[in-house]
């Protein structure tokens, strides 16, 4: 798969609400399917699976089945390379010239 289309994966992956909840709740610890689709109540099962697929397709979460669990751990590599790719390069620009404004008023 191209550079490009995994990233439009992972922007498309990214711009449902939900889906953040899930990344945020994995955030810290693996989580089971179960937890979390106990955390997206009132979603049902099924829908939790639907959108864990598109972060898995999207690679943002990879999945371990032991026994009869399933799971759900964060891989934060796409989103470093969108934060390398698009949020440092643009913001580095601004952050220095916040700080030469300070020093200007600094100054005065």
């Amino acid at each position: 798969m191209s550079r490009s289309k995994s990233l439009d994966l992972v922007f498309k992956a990214l711009a449902d609400g939900r889906r953040r909840k899930l990344l945020d709740l994995l955030k810290d610890e693996a989580r089971t399917t179960g937890e979390l689709c106990e955390a997206l109540q009132p979603l049902d099962r099924c829908t939790v699976m639907q959108h864990l697929a598109v972060l898995e397709k999207a690679g943002l979460i990879f999945v371990q089945k032991k026994g009869k669990f399933r799971w759900n751990n964060l891989d934060v590599a796409p989103i470093r390379e969108i934060y390398d790719r698009w949020i440092n390069q643009y913001a580095s620009p601004s952050v220095e010239l916040f700080a030469k404004l300070h020093q200007a008023l600094e100054k005065e």
